[in-house]
This record gives C-alpha cells, structure tokens and sequence, in this order.
C-alpha cells in the first residue's frame, strides 16, 4: 500500500510519538490536576511540560494560552463562536474548511453576524489585497486558511495579520495543515487565535489539537463542566486554561503531540525539504500530462497537491488508485465548498495526494505511472 492522503492524517507515526502514548498509559494514567496526590501530579506535569512546548514553538507568552482541544475543529469553532459578536461582520476566505464556513453559517442564520468571502486573485493564495475591500465599519474577525487543504495556497498571514492589528480586528488562522511545516510565530505575524491539528504536520495521534492564543482576545466557552477548580460554583472559572477546558483531558493524546512537536523541530529542515522536493516533481511530471489538470501552483511545495483527469469524476479516480494499483488518496470535495467552486470542481471535485515524511521518491513515480495509465484509458 502506498498511502497519501496525510492531510487527512498521517499514517506512519514516528517511533517517539508511539513510545509516548505507550509511556502514558503504563505510567501516567491517573487523572491530571484533578487530584492532589503523586499520581495526578505526575500526569499534570506532564500535560504542562507539553503546555508549555507548544507555547514556545509557536511564541506566545505562556502556556496558559494553550487550550486543548479534541481537534482543529474544535479549536475553530471555540474561536469563532466564543468570540462572536451580536451585529458584526467577519471576513473568510475561498480557502476555508467547513470547520469555519459551518459555525459562520450558523451564527448568519442565527441573526448574530454577517460575513462575506475574499476569493484569490493571485494564483498562489490569498493576499491582503483580496481582505482589503470586504472591510465594513462593523468589521471585527478575519479568518485565513493558512494553506488549503485542497490544492495548498497559501495566504500571505504577516500582512494581513498587521492590517488586523492596526484596525483592531481578530485574527485568526487555521493552521492545520501549516503547522509543522511552515515556522509560525503568532507574535510576529499577530495572529490572536491560531488553530492546531496534531495529527497532521506533527505526526501526532488522531483527536489531539489546540487553540493557540495571543494576548489581546479571549474567547468565551462553548462548553461547560468539570474543571478540578472552584468546584463548588456553578460557574466556568475566570482563569486560563481551565475556563476553556471542561472535562478530563487526554493524556496520551497530548504526550503523543508533544513526542510529534519534539520530532518535528529535530528534523525539520529535513522533513519539510523532503516533501517539498517530493510535491515539485509531482506537481511538474503531472503537469506534462496532456489529460491532467494541476490546480496546485508550482510554487506551493507543502505536499498538499490536488488534480484531475479530463471530466472524470475525482472519486472514480480515487478508487481505481486504490482498487488496481494500492495507492490510497482522497477524491471528493475535501469539506471545503468554496474552494471547488473557485476552482471550477463542483461537478466532479478534485483528486487529492497528500504527502508526508515518510512518502518515499519511488513511491511518486508510482503514483505518476498510474496516472498516465489512467488518463490513456477511454472514460
């Protein structure tokens, strides 16, 4: 089996991320914070090790910005409907999974907000240009995609986060398929919520991400219970992270993001040198082809390459990949509607291969074979 279809999620998990869920669950089983004695403090302190990891990767202040979440999903949606604002206006883009477009589209139905859409003019991605002339006085959220999980654009963030500084408007990126392979500093590029999906760039078990906070903005929960704090009130805490965090965190889970973080920052020029040399001979080897047409711009290198062939439809092709030839992608519309209405796929989606470290060179050119197999056949 050949498996690219790790924007979904990764496959092959590295030895130190299956070491540590293993640790866990021999040695750091007792419910973190939620009890004084060792064993609750022996798991606490390493859900706060993990904590304060993260924070530093992606330079916010302190681990006290770090919100686990069970995935980006979560994450976005805490984002967006904890910090929704009754008669405001926010603006998304072309690029954006439903994990954005659904709670937009809720709170539009709901009578609460209002949002427009910024489509890309320039081939690789959203730039500020594209943001600029959606602003409304009542203006308060922007939300990028940083790379499409479709066909990988990628939005130009530092400056649309510095023009979301200067007119006091959130900002917030969904990083679950740049994070571990672009460096982001939240700082730097001013972003106020940065999503995070563990399972993706940093190899990590499924069901593991976060919500990575700056310092001006703070959500409020979407979710009430249990905290381990001020038990006898009835209601969420006022301190972070416990006011966004209900119920009993999981610990193997985030030992494992934590062994994938490690792994990524080790090897990361190798990791994201490699799936770019990968995506660019894919990208120009299908790009000769007469019969396929390429939507991921050649500069676009993260491994997230997306294409047809002819009319046909993207999952007929998926199947006959995996079916005939052992090779696993992803067909369809990849929850992301805007997208193929932008690029001209809503009747037949787009084929998807999704690379990651671990993908080989032999294994492309056997993708590349197929595909040349494939589009030689009469629909």
């Amino acid at each position: 089996m050949i498996y690219l279809d790790n924007s979904a999620s990764t496959y092959i998990k590295p030895r130190e991320v299956i070491k540590a869920v293993n640790d866990s669950l021999l040695y750091y089983t007792a419910n973190p914070g939620r009890s004084g004695h060792q064993a609750s403090v022996k798991a606490a302190l390493k859900i706060e090790q993990a904590r304060q990891h993260i924070a530093e990767h992606f330079n916010t202040e302190c681990g006290q910005n770090v919100i686990w979440t069970q995935n980006c999903s979560q994450a976005l949606n805490l984002a967006i409907l904890g910090c929704a604002q009754k008669g405001g206006h926010v603006i998304t883009t072309e690029n954006e999974h439903n994990s954005v477009l659904r709670p937009l589209e809720h709170l539009k139905n709901q009578g609460i907000i209002d949002y427009d859409v910024a489509y890309q003019k320039d081939a690789r991605g959203i730039t500020l240009d594209d943001i600029k002339p959606l602003i409304r006085q009542n203006t308060y959220m922007v939300i990028c995609n940083h790379i499409s999980n479709v066909n990988g654009a990628i939005a130009e963030i530092n400056t649309i986060g510095a023009f979301c500084k200067e007119h006091n408007l959130i900002f917030v990126v969904d990083g679950a398929q740049s994070c571990g392979h672009l460096k982001i500093d939240i700082w730097q590029s001013n972003i106020d919520f940065l999503t995070v999906a563990g399972h993706k760039g940093f190899y990590a078990p499924q069901s593991i991400g976060c919500l990575v906070m700056g310092n001006y903005y703070r959500p409020e929960p979407i979710v009430f219970g249990g905290t381990g704090t001020n038990s006898l009130d009835l209601f969420q805490p006022d301190i972070f992270p416990e006011r966004l965090e209900s119920g009993t965190i999981s610990t193997p889970l985030i030992m494992g993001l934590h062994a994938g973080l490690e792994f990524v920052e080790r090897n990361f020029n190798e990791i994201n040198g490699k799936i770019d040399d990968l995506t660019t001979y894919l990208n120009y080897e299908l790009s000769k082809i007469n019969d396929v047409t390429v939507y991921t711009h050649p500069e676009n290198a993260f491994g997230v390459f997306a294409f047809n062939i002819n009319n046909r439809d993207s999952n007929e092709i998926a199947n006959i990949l995996n079916k005939k030839y052992g090779i696993c992608v992803r067909g369809g519309y990849h929850c992301a509607p805007l997208k193929h209405k932008a690029l001209g796929t809503l009747d037949q989606g787009a084929v998807r291969a999704s690379l990651s470290f671990f993908n080989t060179f032999s294994e492309i050119q056997k993708l590349i074979h197929a595909i040349k197999h494939i589009a030689k056949q009469k629909d």
